[in-house]
């Protein structure tokens, strides 16, 4: 087995694996496992609908082989989890998809958790999965901020939103916990937590945070 966790953004778009890379940081310590994160140079700008999640899965199990030699675990970091089921059919390795770790993490620090969403189309994709996750009761909501995953990196057309949409899931929804719906928020978690006022759970570092403990400990 290998030393290292790859966490791959699954869209070509490089400033979100940078985020994402930035919100990684302090999950590198000392006697590791390494954390290293990767553009999937064949996926879209951004993964908004099911074509885009279903277009990713091929390319991504194929990175998964390439790099099971050197992994000791692998994140998607990927809000939809393209392949998840499919790549830890492929890989002895953990695979941990950021959907699922963000909202595992988030039912440990509140009761009902909302959603901040990217585009509206986004919503029942996630509803699905959410179902499937048998916690639809434990959803107090999901709403989005209109922008793609572009779009995101532009702070001044994002922040304002993303507060909103907080502030709006936590007095209209009930939700005393959120969870970040896109792995490009990952630069405004600290603002957008002391906004609200409430917890909230930036998805990939959930995701790596289990994948080190995984790890270290040999589940």
């Amino acid at each position: 087995m290998g030393d290292t966790v790859y966490v791959v953004n699954p869209n070509s778009t490089v400033a979100v694996t940078e985020g994402i890379d930035r919100a990684c940081a302090p999950l590198r310590l000392a006697g590791g496992p390494k954390i290293e994160c990767l553009t999937l140079a064949e996926g879209p700008p951004g993964i908004q609908t099911q074509r885009d999640v279903d277009g990713v899965v091929a390319p991504l199990l194929r990175l998964v082989g390439e790099l099971e030699p050197k992994a000791a675990a692998f994140v998607i970091a990927c809000f939809s989890d393209p392949g998840l089921h499919s790549a830890r059919e492929a890989t002895k390795r953990p695979v941990l998809g950021i959907m699922e770790s963000g909202i595992l993490t988030a039912l440990t620090l509140g009761q009902r958790f909302g959603v901040i969403a990217i585009l509206p189309g986004s919503i029942p994709r996630h509803l699905r999965t959410i179902g499937g996750m048998g916690l639809s009761e434990r959803l107090a909501g999901e709403r989005a901020v209109g922008l793609n995953v572009t779009e995101l990196a532009d702070e001044a057309k994002t922040l304002d939103r993303m507060i909103r949409v907080a502030k709006e899931l936590r007095d209209e929804d009930g939700a005393n916990v959120l969870v970040m719906g896109c792995a490009g928020m990952a630069q405004y978690r600290d603002r957008v937590e002391r906004a609200a006022g409430i917890p909230v759970v930036e998805p990939t570092q959930a995701a790596v945070s289990m994948a080190i403990g995984r790890v270290r400990l040999g589940w």
